[in-house]
């Protein structure tokens, strides 16, 4: 039996695809690793608000499932939309790596510091910690976002640290944010195998039950904020507390709640950001 694995054709992407492929493999199984380019590989210069933000890196690769080109699809799960395209599932969600924000290039956050990262969640909440610093729009892979760190003069960038360690790359990640400092990105960390639905089978048994839970309450919470909330949005679940957090892209404002029930926490979410005119 052949199982095509869909994946983005960046080194990460390579990597991470041959991950989840070491737990697709048996006896009678082979593999083929089928690379897709997607949206936001296409245009690496506009900022993901511009160009769809949440699905950029996941839209095509949803496409090659549903016309029967590849048999899943694998992607950063942070990368996926907060609820489940028609005609498809997430079959497994592979144990979760570190889910922190890494600060590559410097130890400690620094009045005044110049401050590289594309992500609106990220640059709420870096300029909440220190509103001096000079955050700087910074697209490209892995490689290249830390190759422009030195080309621009730039002080840090930030990362996420499961990305660095999959690559080698961990001692790049001269500081890793707590997440009572940086709270991530809604499923950062975990890598999703996304199937047609009915054909769950194909990846079931790669699921990781844990990852499945916390990574499924996060996206639960992004979803009931809402698509009106304009506000970058987080949330996180330490396996004991699940924590969402909406906030101003300026750091302005920031509102981080606690809860249980991830749908209240995010409804609870949507209404503050809503006060504060988000």
């Amino acid at each position: 039996m052949l199982i095509r694995v869909g994946s983005r054709g960046s080194r990460l992407a390579l990597t991470q695809a041959e991950l989840a492929a070491s737990h697709l493999r048996a006896p009678g199984i082979e593999i083929a690793l089928v690379p897709i380019t997607t949206a936001g590989d296409r245009d690496r210069s506009r900022p993901f608000g511009e160009i769809g933000s949440r699905g950029v890196f996941v839209k095509e690769l949803e496409e090659a499932l549903l016309e029967h080109r590849i048999d899943v699809a694998v992607h950063s799960a942070k990368d996926m939309t907060s609820t489940d395209t028609d005609g498809l599932r997430v079959a497994a969600y592979l144990r979760r790596d570190d889910p922190r924000d890494a600060l590559c290039g410097a130890e400690a956050l620094r009045p005044g510091m110049r401050v590289g990262t594309a992500s609106a969640r990220r640059k709420a909440q870096l300029l909440a910690l220190e509103p001096s610093l000079s955050i700087e729009p910074l697209r490209g892979n892995i490689d290249t976002r830390l190759r422009k760190r030195g080309e621009r003069g730039l002080d840090a960038v930030v990362l996420a640290a499961c990305g660095l360690d999959r690559l080698g790359l961990g001692a790049e990640a001269t500081y890793r944010f707590d997440p009572e400092e940086m709270l991530p990105e809604a499923a950062q960390g975990a890598l999703a195998l996304q199937v047609r639905e009915g054909e769950e089978h194909l990846a079931l048994a790669a699921d990781d039950e844990v990852t499945r839970e916390r990574v499924e309450a996060e996206r639960a919470v992004v979803a009931a904020v809402g698509g009106g909330c304009l506000a970058p949005v987080a949330a996180h679940h330490d396996g004991s507390t699940l924590v969402g957090l909406v906030a101003a892209e300026d750091g302005s404002w920031l509102e981080r709640r606690a809860g249980a029930d991830p749908d209240a926490l995010g409804q609870e979410l949507a209404v503050l950001a809503a006060g504060h005119g988000a």
